[in-house]
């Protein structure tokens, strides 16, 4: 255990990057983050504005990528990169008539490549996704028990998974041999999915309050940022066993730069975590789809952590 919180003060002590500013309209409220390690550009999306800009990582060339309502393209919440594929998660933000949609784009020439709407009757919020090798999607829900996946038979987007223990998912990671699932839920912690079995193979555990998480070198990387008391969100590593079927310990390994501060999601390149410092997200009224103050915006900052371990 000495050695877990000397390598957790090592990382949490090392000279952070100065974050870099992003100009992009102030008001863009950033949920998804996505990054091309060839281009080595970054991607954002809007809640407010449904739409995606992009620009190199050091912050130059702000461009937008995906115009408001582009493709039929929602309020955007969580995206990743597969080769030259863009995956982009969208919802509807009333509860009434609501709808859903995944869309894959590609990031050269930023064409619809397909497009997957979800109007089920239900009150769905596809929430953040993981896509192995073969390109095969897993989505989670965080309006329900249920975890989608694209039907290569109907090529629509159908229940992979459901089960109560894993309700109100948000965050979702998938381990390097691409055996299990890492479900971020509201009610029981981190909870281990064995792809092949559609079985829980973990038990219920008090690992919550996370959004974004990702698998690295047999770790899960989380955003913790659902805690009432401010001090106890940060960035967390759960270290994970040699099989990656259970959850060892975890480490705080970064606070915010303010306790205040909302960051989403993160997306790793090259050993180094990126993430928005603060989306801005308490300054948003999602139900009017308004921003609360808009004299309070502020340009939007990139923090780049390096991860070593």
């Amino acid at each position: 255990m000495r050695i877990v919180f000397l390598l957790a003060l090592f990382i949490s002590c090392v000279n952070p990057e100065k974050p870099i500013e992003l100009h992009f309209e102030k008001d863009l409220i950033p949920e998804g983050i996505a990054i091309d390690p060839v281009l080595q550009k970054v991607y954002l999306n809007s809640l407010k504005s449904a739409k995606i800009v992009r620009c190199n990582l050091d912050g130059s060339n702000p461009e937008e990528f995906l115009s408001s309502h582009q493709y039929g393209y929602l309020s955007g919440f969580g995206m990743t990169i597969k080769g030259d594929t863009l995956y982009a998660l969208g919802n509807g933000l009333s509860k009434e008539n609501n709808t859903s949609i995944l869309l894959l784009l590609d990031i050269y020439l930023g064409e619809l490549i397909q497009s997957y709407p979800l109007d089920n009757g239900n009150f769905v919020f596809l929430n953040d996704i993981a896509v192995n090798s073969k390109g095969t999607v897993y989505i989670t829900d965080s309006e329900s028990s249920d975890i989608y996946t694209i039907n290569p038979n109907t090529n629509q987007l159908e229940v992979f998974f459901s089960n109560n223990e894993v309700k109100h998912s948000n965050g979702i990671a998938i381990s390097n041999n691409e055996q299990y699932l890492y479900l971020a839920t509201y009610t029981s912690g981190i909870r281990v999915l064995d792809i092949a079995n559609k079985k829980l193979i973990n038990q219920p555990n008090a690992f919550k309050g996370i959004d974004g998480m990702k698998f690295y070198q047999n770790h899960l990387i989380g955003i913790v940022n659902a805690k009432r008391d401010l001090s106890q969100n940060g960035i967390f590593q759960f270290r994970l066993n040699e099989e990656g079927s259970e959850i060892l310990s975890e480490t705080k390994i970064s606070e915010f730069e303010q306790s205040s501060d909302i960051p989403t999601t993160f997306a790793i390149n090259r050993n180094h975590m990126y993430f928005v410092a603060d989306s801005q997200l308490d300054n948003f009224d999602q139900g009017n789809n308004t921003i609360v103050n808009p004299t309070t915006l502020e340009n939007y900052r990139l923090v780049k952590r390096k991860l070593s371990f």
